[in-house]
């Protein structure tokens, strides 16, 4: 008959097993940074491309494209890993959200070279680039939101949401890259392009906000050294220039995209940390594991089958007596300890995993309600993110509290007609 022990050595295991597709999870978010870092510098180059009228980075887009290709060749094999090995796997876990994911972000990919020739053909404006690029950005990044939000061990999934929203924070900045260029290289600001560069940085200090309290002192001094005072501060300068309706400027806008590039870049440091820290930690819960399995499979191999549970009932304060007639009974109740530990220790990991997941359901509930004054409003998703902090910060709720709210009432919400064309 198979002894408690035996279930505990197979928890253990679905432990590992879980642990190592977190770390095969971990190195495809990895991948993932970078394929969008590569693709952000791309998206920028390409929409001065498009507002100089093919007069600047025509020749630096070429190995730009390169760089993307090679790296997205990691993350598609990055894919192919994840799925074989979920075939060999046991439990599906969180796999339909995360393949699904996946399944979305693949024809973005399939599609960017007809984007690309696009581009080259000058076929495009510099919005509908950025939005196409971005477009692409938000399914990759979907797919680390579905890696964070499966963590089953609460320091791994800590860290995975602190990387989710540096990632989702970076890649804002990289659209007031792209934003901000073609603004200045085009000219001509109006109240509307404000409002939009607005939106931009403050989803950018949320973002980074949310980083810094689920991130380590460690990564958080890192961030703090990389963010030089001169970028800074002259990121500033060009901002206040940009809000203002100046005439289209070349030099200023390869000012603005050489600031920003210098500012993203620091970022890629704190990223490419982020990243190891999290295959470091993925390794370090592994090996821990598996050295507790072995622990396990000698104390089984040593318990003496004529104890027969007889200390399930006993009180837990019993002499210590080492004879030998004793030693069954003291591995017992080693055992039950050992399960007691067990039980207490998952649901401590449950309580915590509860606490972090905390900001990934905000996200998603705020995310719903934007969605839902879209349709029903008519509004882009900056004016119903505004919409939504405007009614947050006049009944002096938390934005989530007024997301909520929004949802709750979404069958009585009148339906905007469409626009005639």
């Amino acid at each position: 008959m198979t002894s408690g022990l035996s279930f505990l050595i197979a928890a253990r295991r679905c432990e590992i097993d879980a642990l190592d597709q977190l770390a095969r999870t971990s190195e495809l978010v990895g991948a993932i940074g970078r394929l969008v870092h590569a693709l952000q510098r791309e998206r920028g180059m390409s929409n001065v491309f498009l507002a100089s009228h093919g007069g600047r980075f025509a020749d630096q887009r070429g190995p730009q494209i390169a760089e993307c290709l090679a790296l997205e060749q990691q993350v598609r094999a990055g894919f192919d890993r994840l799925e074989a090995e979920h075939h060999r796997a046991v439990g599906a876990g969180h796999g339909a959200r995360l393949f699904s994911r996946i399944a979305w972000v693949l024809p973005g990919l399939d599609a960017l070279p007809a984007l690309r020739r696009r581009i080259d053909a000058l076929e495009l404006q510099p919005a509908q680039a950025v939005a196409a690029f971005a477009k692409l950005v938000a399914g990759l990044l979907a797919v680390v939101f579905e890696a964070a939000d499966g963590a089953t061990d609460p320091e791994i999934s800590r860290l995975l949401v602190a990387m989710f929203n540096f990632m989702q924070g970076k890649e804002f900045a990289g659209q007031e890259r792209a934003f901000g260029a073609a603004a200045l290289a085009l000219g001509r600001g109006d109240d509307a392009q404000r409002q939009q560069w607005r939106h931009l940085i403050e989803s950018q200090e949320r973002c980074f906000q949310v980083f810094i309290d689920f991130s380590g002192d460690a990564v958080r001094t890192l961030w703090h050294d990389s963010q030089s005072d001169a970028v800074l501060a002259e990121l500033e300068r060009l901002r206040r220039k940009g809000a203002t309706s100046v005439p289209a400027d070349a030099l200023l806008s390869q000012a603005w995209f050489d600031c920003c590039t210098r500012r993203i870049d620091a970022m890629q440091t704190v990223e490419n940390c982020l990243s190891a820290d999290l295959r470091a930690l993925c390794d370090h819960k592994t090996a821990q594991a598996r050295s507790e399995l072995a622990a396990y499979r000698q104390l089984l191999g040593t318990l003496a089958p004529q104890a027969g549970g007889a200390l399930f009932f006993d009180d837990a304060q019993q002499a210590q007596d080492t004879t030998p007639a004793q030693l069954g009974r003291h591995l017992e109740r080693s055992v039950l300890d050992m399960v007691q530990e067990q039980s207490q220790r998952l649901q401590a990991m449950s309580d915590e995993l509860d606490t972090v997941r905390a900001s990934l359901n905000e996200r998603k509930i705020v995310e719903r309600a934007k969605g839902l004054l879209m349709a029903h409003r008519r509004l882009s998703e900056a004016e119903a993110h505004k919409m939504l902090r405007q009614t947050a910060m006049n009944q002096k709720r938390r934005l989530v509290d007024v997301a909520e709210s929004m949802l709750a009432m979404a069958d009585y919400l009148p339906l905007e007609p469409a626009p005639r064309r």
